[in-house]
């Protein structure tokens, strides 16, 4: 009974833990949207514009808190993930004259960009708050990659790992030449690399057809039922080549190799590297070049040991891409003890996550990464919890920071309905000489709200389902 207590009190605790640690980073999440639309409530203030409105959360479904302060309105919506300002150009039955100063259309273009931009500004500046704040309190920063190491060899270990000359506490430096960064990249070069793993070289295809009909000078294009057929030898595949981008997710990896045929794969499992085969039924000599060609990636690696590089012999994932090793890792950190260290980490922390951010969507946009690969809030939410409840607020911290920075560049897309999309109109306004249609920007802008909620809509169904499946 003391047993079945334990375990009770140990999962409440547990539950408690994650309960909070989820308060904690949905506080986070909604403290970027409050600071965003403040950037653009102060700005609005600072140039004169009256703000009839402060929403938090998108007006969908009903209103939780509705006051009237001074002049605005602040509003709390159900659906709590999103924030909006409004201004008295927004609303038709506004009381104000249409040549009042406080109007936004009434300020010149450098005004309006202001209030346009402060609130990706306000995220930015948080985001360098946040890092910098964590590297005061931390004494470091994570370089954003791993060092990963060698342990043991599991039960289930190939031979080809076992005669490689891999050491316990060797440093796995590259693999097929990519440097090893994250612990995932072993096991992606390894799966990738799986004997038996149903595609082909064309060229080593056409090239292993010439060699049987070498071999077997009275074969014919059509091999018949009964005939014993001499195979040329079995030639390892070209390894695989994956950069960074693939290994974290940011490009999807596509084999330059053909897939076989369900007919192709049933004869690579019955020749199964013999040297002389019988057919069992009349078959196509293509499909016979393409079954042999369906071989082993040779998995090249470089360990570090003791400050020097070695590469290993090559290793063989068997058909189920494992090789059987145990391995550990540790995180990379940069120390910021002193201010000039801080500073420089800082930067680099927000710079680094940047670019990602940056390289991510060139990839989205021009689809090498699919639509239903994208999460949002609420995958983020899942994994802030889950780092503030083992690793600590710090962690939560430095990723409401990067979530920061990717609200800003997401908010300065030249899309109707963002920040980007004012800045855009704003910008066509002055080289053209003549404002934007109201009403044609009205009508793209209200297209483009409704597709993004649209967006919003997948994204958290792609979530969900990430969720339940165990992705996220």
């Amino acid at each position: 009974m003391n047993f079945i207590n334990s375990i009770t009190s140990e999962a409440f605790l547990n539950f408690i833990h994650m309960f909070f640690s989820a308060i904690a980073m949905i506080l986070l999440v909604s403290l970027l949207i409050i600071v965003h639309e403040f950037g653009h409530y102060l700005a609005a203030k600072f140039v004169g514009i009256r703000v009839d409105k402060f929403g938090f959360g998108l007006p969908i479904g009903p209103t939780l808190f509705k006051k009237q302060v001074g002049e605005t309105e602040l509003t709390i919506h159900a659906f709590l993930f999103g924030g909006y300002v409004s201004f008295p150009d927004d609303e038709e039955d506004c009381d104000l004259p249409q040549d009042s100063d406080k109007r936004l259309k009434n300020k010149n273009a450098w005004q309006k960009a202001l209030v346009f931009s402060a609130g990706v500004i306000f995220n930015i500046i948080l985001a360098y708050i946040l890092i910098f704040m964590t590297g005061f309190l931390w004494k470091h920063l994570p370089d954003n990659n791993y060092n990963v190491y060698f342990e043991n060899f599991a039960p289930s270990a190939v031979e080809s790992i076992k005669n490689s000359g891999i050491q316990k506490g060797d440093k796995i430096y590259s693999i097929n030449g990519l440097e090893v960064k994250y612990p995932v990249t072993v096991s992606k070069f390894f799966t990738l690399s799986r004997e038996f793993d149903g595609f082909a070289d064309e060229k080593t295809i056409e090239k292993k057809i010439s060699e049987i009909k070498a071999l077997n000078p009275k074969i014919s294009e059509t091999i018949k039922e009964g005939t014993i057929v001499k195979l040329p030898d079995f030639t390892d595949e070209e390894p695989v080549i994956l950069t960074q981008d693939n290994i974290i997710g940011l490009e999807k990896y596509v084999s330059p190799e053909i897939a076989l045929t369900d007919k192709q794969r049933e004869l690579r499992n019955e020749i199964n590297y013999q040297k002389i085969f019988k057919t069992k039924s009349d078959i196509n000599i293509k499909d016979l070049a393409a079954a042999i060609s369906d071989t082993k990636k040779p998995v090249s690696i470089i360990v570090e040991r003791n400050g020097e590089k070695i590469a290993l012999s090559n290793v063989y994932p068997n058909n189920s891409g494992l090789v059987g090793i145990e391995q550990s890792f540790s995180e990379n950190y940069t120390e910021t003890k002193t201010f000039r260290q801080l500073i420089t980490a800082t930067v680099n922390y927000a710079n680094e996550n940047l670019k990602l951010m940056v390289n991510a969507l060139e990839k989205l946009f021009t689809g090498k990464i699919p639509v239903n690969n994208m999460n949002g809030i609420i995958a983020i939410t899942k994994v802030g919890t889950e780092l503030i409840a083992y690793k600590g607020l710090f962690q939560g911290l430095l990723l409401t920071a990067v979530i920061s920075l990717n609200l800003a560049i997401m908010n300065l897309l030249p899309i109707p309905a963002l920040d980007g999309g004012h800045l855009l109109f704003l910008i066509i306004e002055k080289i053209t000489g003549r404002p934007i249609n109201k009403k044609a920007s009205e009508i793209l802008t209200n297209i483009f709200f409704f597709l993004l909620i649209a967006l919003i809509v997948l994204i958290c169904y792609n979530d969900i389902v990430a969720w339940i499946t165990g992705k996220i």
